[in-house]
């Protein structure tokens, strides 16, 4: 049996860490710190140049919900195009409408518009703010998503499994369920023996401190609580030691 471990960046020195602690897919992002946003062309152009496994680019315009307006959609339009132009093998995204249903006027757009470039599509965890995910599983299975990463609707996969369950029971290999959210070493192989899951999503986001060597105390960068001399990276060890509990759990007899 195969599997998909799947980590999420946002700068380019974690993709060597993600890839040699054993991803076989990346989702390239900006500020993971928001949930991820679009990546900028320079990144997806250096990840495409380095990378040994396929890359990902998150569309997503802004922080907050995902009800987007006319402007919004026809940037993601263009990004999705800068994608393909980049390198890029795939992208994610996700559109709902103001009732939390699943925008599909401008997902059937976006999602072809992917296609015929030549990209996967995932669907990422505006899933989990659907009103009704029974619904939305089906409508991207016909719209031709390869997969919705997911939760399973709660803070946390492992919170979730019960849901993430139904959900790759609903699937029927018709798409790929992929849970993500606070998937660790710790719990991983409960996750794939309780669902049956096998693509799994990961930012496993340690910090390193800044080679400044000089700091300057005032003139901060973003909000007060934010140290400008630790930067977030992923952590090598923690992708490692979870993609092997996931091999471990996956050949177990």
């Amino acid at each position: 049996m195969t599997y998909q471990l799947e980590v999420c960046i946002d700068n380019i020195e974690s993709l060597l860490y993600a890839v040699e602690g054993g991803a076989t897919r990346i989702e390239l992002c900006s500020s993971l710190a928001l949930g991820g946003l679009t990546p900028s062309a320079g990144f997806m152009m250096q990840a495409a140049k380095h990378s040994q496994v396929p890359v990902y680019a998150m569309v997503r315009p802004r922080q907050g919900d995902f009800l987007y307006s006319a402007p919004e959609v026809e940037i993601m339009a263009q990004d999705i195009t800068i994608a393909a132009n980049m390198g890029m093998d795939g992208v994610v995204l996700g559109l709902l409408t103001q009732d939390g249903r699943l925008d599909i006027d401008n997902l059937t757009t976006l999602i072809s518009q992917a296609q015929q470039l030549g990209l996967g599509v995932t669907f990422h965890r505006a899933f989990d703010q659907c009103s009704n995910t029974v619904e939305a599983l089906e409508q991207l299975i016909n719209l031709g998503c390869e997969r919705v990463l997911t939760s399973g609707l709660a803070n946390s996969a492992f919170a979730g499994i019960e849901c993430l369950e139904k959900l790759h029971q609903q699937a029927k290999g018709r798409i790929s369920i992929m849970a993500g959210a606070g998937i660790s070493p710790d719990n991983v192989a409960h996750i794939i023996a309780k669902t049956g899951i096998t693509e799994l999503h990961l930012s496993g986001k340690t910090t390193r401190q800044s080679a400044m060597s000089f700091r300057a105390p005032q003139a901060k960068m973003g909000a007060e609580d934010t140290d400008d001399y630790v930067v977030p990276v992923t952590d090598q060890n923690t992708i490692n030691h979870t993609a092997m509990k996931i091999r471990a759990a996956i050949n177990k007899p």
